[in-house]
């Protein structure tokens, strides 16, 4: 059998096997045991009702062929003025590309500005796959630990003495996954301004910007001089709840919108017609979705941590935006990975072991709050009575 490609070997890793345990607990949901999956990022909530009634009017449209590889015009409009609801500034359509989820964005912005031999940094704690994403490009990766690891914020003189000679990009989640965090206007200045002195690129997903509770969402992008260097992300997929269908996009320079189409007629050749018509009308008539999903995952959030609270043994960390929680385990005498894995097989509540992400949380687990209300206090009180048992 031939060899398969080196850069491949870059895409597994513990990030990648962090599914592990939400894959044995849908297995085990699915043959009916009594399972509480808090290990993933996909809303509990319907796709707006309007939005479906777009795709399938598309579809008996007979909207089933190719669409533009950039994205249609109305679609990439509805970012624009999405975008600059949220601060963005003022934004073409022509700077706007569509790709099949903020994932796909992001794989594909790693592709435009990463060489082999080059260096990016990004800022820890991280999403699981952005080691992947980078690494296949053949550059090195610095990731850039916070100096405090109870607050976990950027560590903006970190991030300044990592920067090489041959450091090309910055890539960052803001507001943070798995953390919750939402970065304030000084933090993003510093980032911006070691940007500027050093000609980076920032890489900035913001795909949970919709979705801050109290404190405002700012995009690197509306800062000075950050716009003709800035590479921001998102999708539909949180903010409406549409997960599924597989519409993200990227905002730009033009001429590195050039370069992504170009890109995309590779990996992509045009996301499909009825998905786009989903997306269009879930940005332009479905607004009051994602307040109310905002306003349930802030109540979510402070059920959960009134109720986490009470174990002795763990320590939150309030998210600022999102639907995760990051929680200290490490009174249990259990890393993450260990108290994962430990709390299912006794509670059947599945989350993520916080190493999944980055060593800087492997004390921590991250759990979701995209259930029920019902299902989110039975299962943390499943967790508050495994750590009770413990002693």
């Amino acid at each position: 059998m031939p060899d398969f490609a080196r850069r491949t070997q870059h895409m597994g890793g513990e990030g990648a096997a962090a599914w592990d345990i939400l894959s044995a607990s849908r297995v085990a949901k699915a043959r009916g045991e009594d399972v509480i999956i808090m290990s993933v990022g996909d809303p509990d909530f319907e796709t707006p009702e309007e939005a479906v009634d777009a795709a399938v009017e598309a579809l008996r449209a007979g909207d089933t062929h190719y669409t533009s590889v950039a994205g249609r015009d109305d679609l990439r409009e509805a970012i624009v003025a999405q975008f600059e609801s949220l601060g963005g500034p003022n934004t073409s359509p022509s700077n706007v590309a569509i790709f099949a989820g903020t994932q796909n964005a992001l794989f594909a912005a790693a592709q435009l500005i990463l060489d082999p031999g080059s260096h990016a940094l990004s800022i820890d704690p991280q999403y699981v796959t952005y080691d992947a994403v980078i690494g296949v490009t053949g550059a090195s990766l610095t990731r850039v630990r916070p100096a405090d690891s109870a607050q976990l914020r950027p560590d903006i003189e970190a991030v300044a003495a990592s920067v090489r000679p041959e450091t090309r990009a910055l890539f960052y989640a803001n507001p943070c996954n798995p953390t919750g965090i939402v970065y304030s206007r000084d933090e993003l200045e510093g980032l911006a301004a070691i940007a500027r002195e050093h000609d980076l690129w920032v890489v900035s997903d913001e795909v949970y910007g919709a979705l801050t509770f109290e404190k405002p969402h700012i995009p690197m992008a509306s800062l000075s001089g950050m716009a003709e260097r800035t590479i921001t992300l998102s999708s539909v997929s949180k903010s409406h709840a549409m997960t599924g269908w597989r519409v993200g996009w990227m905002i730009g320079p033009q001429d590195m919108v050039v370069h992504a189409e170009k890109l995309a007629l590779c990996m992509l050749y045009g996301a499909p017609g009825f998905s786009q018509a989903a997306a269009t009308a879930a940005l332009t008539v479905c607004r009051d979705a994602t307040n109310s999903m905002r306003n349930i995952y802030r109540r979510r959030r402070d059920l959960a941590i009134d109720l986490l609270r009470t174990a002795p043994a763990l320590r939150v960390l309030p998210a600022e935006a999102g639907m995760f929680l990051v929680v200290d385990v490490s009174g249990t005498g259990m890393d993450g990975h260990a108290f994962s894995w430990a709390l299912y097989e006794a509670t059947g509540v599945s989350v993520l072991g916080g190493s999944a992400f980055s060593d800087t949380i492997g004390h921590c687990v991250r759990l979701s709050f995209t259930v029920s209300d019902e299902e989110l206090r039975a299962g943390c009180e499943r967790i508050v009575h495994f750590c009770e048992g413990l002693g």
